[in-house]
């Protein structure tokens, strides 16, 4: 093919494009992110919304079906994941994943309107939830549907997972669908979280993150000896203990990345302890950790292990990381490469939809995109709508954004996969 033969068929595929996110209706995705909001789905509670979306995308002939989530050893959780796949012409195609989460956080205190609200104000639409990340659901529904009914003729697959728990402690949705290879024929993934909100810096929409720190939770272990309380010194405090390790934890030194910066270290609960006049003899001691490529599990273990060596605390302190269902469960660091395809797909589609360039940013936390950036290894990018007061009261997303997100996707799918 030479060059102007290139540029027809690029210009035509991506006409082709343009028709498919045309045919996303922004009434009808509005109210559809609307009707998500108004249902009360904290993580483990999610059944009720699953049922919402699979029935959305039932009545449109979508032939969605539930994955069941299995928990029995921590948490005990059972739930169901909702999927759905609009298969292309060439099974040698690549297939692309959109993943959105289905659950929020418990309603937090604060509200001065209802949390379900759905009410729309200023071009915002607000409730728990809604940008983290039902305005990302949303659009990725409205995507999948407008492709679907869209004469898109694509070679490859398009797969649709809304998934459960990934607010909850492990990710359980999207682990499970890792272990039970559902995605193992997936090529690149988009996952639609709130990005400018989250990244730590100041980009705007329209960004494409191609990258994102992990995540360790240390938990330790602080025992002391316990004495009367009117009598301290005859014994060793843990919880004294642990609050000065607590603070020199939250100053160690940690690695760098040159695209996803520092990491981080926050110290996020003491437990231990009563109200008996007693010098408590253990304590526990959870801290977050946030690292970059290269930290690993051990050389994490090792950095607090020294700090407690260089303290020399009057107490016995074991050092351990959160108990997860399985050794992979972990939110594991990851980078690609700008040039990657899904990279560049998006970005024609986005400059076609928006008129602007994508900003290129990476996420400063975790979640889903780690499980399939990292361990799964599959390219993946966060594209979602923007908003703010995400896990708060007053929490909100961009109605525009929302819609135009959905509008990014669907054009694309077409340039990725036709």
């Amino acid at each position: 093919m030479n060059d102007d033969e290139s540029t027809i068929a690029s210009d035509d595929t991506l006409s082709v494009a343009t028709a498919a996110a045309d045919r996303i209706d922004a009434e009808e995705t509005v109210d559809l992110l609307q009707s998500l909001v108004r249902i009360e789905s904290p993580y483990f509670h999610e059944d009720e919304i699953a049922r919402y979306v699979h029935d959305w995308l039932d009545d449109r002939g979508l032939d969605p079906e539930y994955h069941r989530v299995s928990e029995p050893d921590i948490t005990g959780y059972e739930g169901h994941n909702v999927l759905a796949r609009i298969e292309g012409s060439d099974p040698a195609a690549p297939t692309l994943l959109l993943n959105g989460h289905v659950d929020t956080v418990e309603i937090v205190d604060g509200w001065t309107e209802d949390p379900l609200s759905g009410r729309v104000e200023d071009g915002r639409l607000h409730g728990q939830g809604a940008a983290d990340m039902k305005g990302g659901l949303a659009a990725a529904m409205a995507a999948f549907a407008a492709l679907a009914a869209a004469d898109a003729s694509l070679a490859g697959d398009v797969l649709l997972a809304a998934v459960v728990d990934e607010e909850g402690p492990y990710g359980l949705g999207t682990d499970q669908l890792l272990r039970d290879g559902v995605v193992a024929d997936c090529d690149m993934a988009v996952v639609t979280e709130p990005g400018p909100v989250l990244d730590g810096d100041d980009w705007e929409n329209p960004a494409l993150y191609v990258g994102a720190r992990g995540r360790f939770l240390y938990d330790i272990e602080v025992r002391g000896v316990a004495a009367h309380g009117s009598t301290p010194k005859q014994g060793r405090n843990a919880v004294v203990a642990a609050g000065l390790l607590a603070d020199a934890l939250s100053r160690m030194p940690v690695a760098s990345h040159p695209l996803l910066g520092e990491g981080s270290v926050c110290p996020l609960e003491i437990e231990g302890g009563s109200e008996t006049l007693s010098v408590p003899e253990s304590c526990r001691l959870l801290v977050d950790r946030h690292v970059v490529p290269g930290e690993t599990t051990e050389s994490v273990i090792a950095d607090a292990e020294r700090v407690v060596e260089d303290l020399d605390l009057d107490a016995d302190v074991s050092v351990g990381l959160r108990e997860t269902p399985h050794p992979d469960a972990r939110y594991g660091p990851y980078v690609f490469d700008t040039d990657e395809p899904l990279v560049q797909g998006l970005a024609r589609a986005t400059e076609a939809i928006t008129g602007d360039p994508p900003g290129i940013g990476y996420f400063r936390s975790v979640g889903d995109f780690n499980y399939l950036g990292h361990r799964a290894e599959i390219p993946t990018v966060i594209l979602g709508p923007d908003g703010d007061n995400v896990h708060g009261a007053g929490e909100w997303v961009d109605v525009d954004e929302t819609v135009e997100v959905a509008r990014i996707l669907a054009a694309g799918a077409v340039e990725l996969l036709s």
